[in-house]
């Protein structure tokens, strides 16, 4: 087992899992940005303000107007968290895509 964790770490493959890694947290950092600083208000001003960070529903029969105090009160389902992660997964999915889509192209792999 040594001696296969050594060819794997002697391949290369450890270092570029890594370096992967690394910056898909900072990638993931600015798609977050993205989706809530930019892309949730314009849909919420669109939406006619529509708040998502605050769409929720109590599971503990009682009202609150923010989700914090929903949540110190009982369990919340909080929908539009949700809705923000939603979001936040298919601009990483799209990119991811275009990088092997274009990364494709240069191998000369990529289908008409």
């Amino acid at each position: 087992m040594f001696k296969e964790f050594q060819a794997f770490v002697n391949q290369g493959n450890a270092l570029d899992l890594a370096v992967g890694v690394l910056i898909g947290a900072a990638f993931g950092k600015i798609v977050n940005s993205i989706v809530n600083d930019i892309i949730t208000p314009l849909l919420s001003l669109a939406l006619g303000r529509v708040d998502f960070n605050n769409m929720f529903l109590p599971l503990s029969g009682q009202t609150a107007e923010t989700i914090e105090a929903a949540r110190e009160a009982g369990a919340v389902i909080a929908y539009g968290s949700f809705i923000n992660n939603v979001i936040e997964f298919l601009i990483v999915a799209f990119s991811v895509f275009l990088v092997v889509r274009q990364i494709n192209k240069w191998r000369g792999t990529a289908k008409a």
